[in-house]
């Protein structure tokens, strides 16, 4: 295998992090869970930590901590809005993920919305009127069926990925933007993949509303976005109707606000946002491209060579993917692939279906498959360990007995500590699966991995 000479990003928090294994040692962890959540970047934790000994409530306090507050929101506002290339008639609403902003904007939108089948479900379940369109093998075949569900019946929106989650394929969204608008219907990018990964000019593209969350983005402080054009968001209902939302009232009357405050009822997450803000800065000086395709060639190309494994693909003609690989091993369900590389190699990856049933059952694999997915603390040296532990788990090169427990895969045993508490005690030190607290046990019951 080729080593291609890429470190750890040293931004990325936590990239020196030493997991225990089954057997008594202790490696670097290899984090190949980006795709779920990404680690803070160290300007984002500084950015929160210096905001910290001012934090206050914003907008309507006269202290000074509550001026550098509001400042500092509104600040991390302009700042998200820049990242994308917001547009004069745009606004920037905060909200708490890209579920929630998806949420929000399909209380606006004034008709039906037509979605595609290979959508994760936080685009494809909100939306009142949804249609949904069946992607076909080719992107081409895919944007003439839009046309034709498009043309068939007016819709309001075109609600699309930016990169899928399951693949990393990215959609072509300026001719998707040129399609919805030629239809008469604007067009909505769920870009919580894609933001991470590459730049995004919504003027440039023609989208008409973008969203995305900072957990996915080295910012995982709790809050996401919605950014787009503000007819709609001035004339729908509040998204929670509450203090902040309004410019006046009575006890007969309501008078609220425009956008982005009429959808941002109550107290809200001042340190996610600037959080955020920090990520989309940071993230608007580096050109990590190239770094990402390198290590997901690599990673593609050692995994190739291993006997029993299978790529999870949507289209035959995409031109550009993120760096998520997902992948099936024969003989062995994902959540064992899982289990396995956790306890005995340090690698942590994600296996189920990814909150894209009906993409998985396209795709042959109804019962879910492994991602392996790349950030900027991915090295080459973590992309050979995964390979190579793979690669021995199909040559029958496993020392430990898994086994489903209370829905998941585990080592059985699993001797290892599951942590220590925020002051340094120890937190269930050496607890077997079995015997951990009850709330998680009954959790665990009524959420079967393979189900998220």
């Amino acid at each position: 295998m080729t080593t291609v000479s890429f470190t750890a990003c040293s931004t990325v928090s936590g990239a020196d992090l030493d997991v225990p294994l089954v057997d008594g040692r202790s490696v670097r962890y290899a984090n190949f869970d980006y795709a779920a959540s990404a680690p803070a970047l160290e300007a984002v934790t500084d950015a929160v930590r210096n905001l910290l000994p001012y934090y206050a409530s914003v907008h309507r306090g006269a202290g000074y901590a509550s001026r550098v507050s509001t400042q500092a929101y509104e600040n991390a506002r302009n700042a998200v809005g820049e990242f994308v290339n917001a547009r004069d008639a745009d606004v920037v609403v905060f909200t708490r993920n890209t579920t929630d902003s998806l949420n929000l904007l399909a209380r606006c939108v004034p008709g039906d919305t037509v979605v595609l089948d290979i959508e994760h479900h936080a685009t494809l379940l909100p939306w009142h009127g949804r249609r949904v369109v069946s992607a076909a093998d080719t992107i081409d075949e895919t944007c003439q069926r839009l046309v034709a569900e498009l043309w068939s019946k007016p819709a309001a929106l075109l609600a699309v990925t930016g990169a899928s989650n399951v693949t990393g394929e990215v959609l072509p969204l300026a001719r998707l933007a040129r399609i919805a608008h030629e239809c008469g219907a604007r067009i909505c990018v769920d870009a919580a993949q894609l933001a991470p990964h590459r730049s995004i000019d919504i003027a440039d593209l023609g989208v008409d509303y973008v969203a995305f969350s900072g957990h996915k983005l080295y910012a995982p402080f709790g809050a996401g976005v919605l950014v787009g054009n503000r007819d709609w968001l001035d004339a729908a209902d509040p998204y929670l109707a509450g203090g902040g939302a309004v410019s006046n009232v009575r006890v007969d009357e309501t008078v609220w606000a425009c956008a982005p405050a009429r959808h941002e009822g109550g107290t809200p997450n001042v340190l996610g946002a600037v959080a955020l803000a920090a990520a989309c800065t940071a993230l608007g000086t580096l050109d990590s491209s190239g770094h990402e395709t390198a290590l997901t060639e690599l990673l593609k190309d050692g995994l190739a060579a291993v006997p029993g494994v299978s790529f999870l693909r949507i289209f035959d003609d995409v031109e550009d993917s993120v760096g998520i690989v997902s992948f099936t091993v024969d003989g062995y369900e994902p959540g064992h692939v899982a289990a396995y590389l956790s306890a005995e190699h340090g690698i942590g990856v994600r296996d189920g279906r990814f909150c894209a049933h009906p993409l998985l059952a396209k795709l042959g694999v109804p019962d879910g498959a492994v991602r392996a997915s790349i950030g900027l603390g991915t090295s080459s040296e973590d992309v050979e360990r995964l390979v190579g532990a793979v690669s021995a788990l199909v040559g029958g090169v496993s020392t430990w007995n898994y086994a489903r427990t209370d829905g998941y895969w585990n080592p059985v045993p699993d001797p290892r500590p599951l942590g220590t508490s925020v002051d340094g005690g120890a937190l269930c030190i050496g607890v077997e699966p079995a015997e951990r607290p009850g709330r998680v046990s009954e959790w665990s019951l009524r959420n079967d991995q393979k189900a998220l």
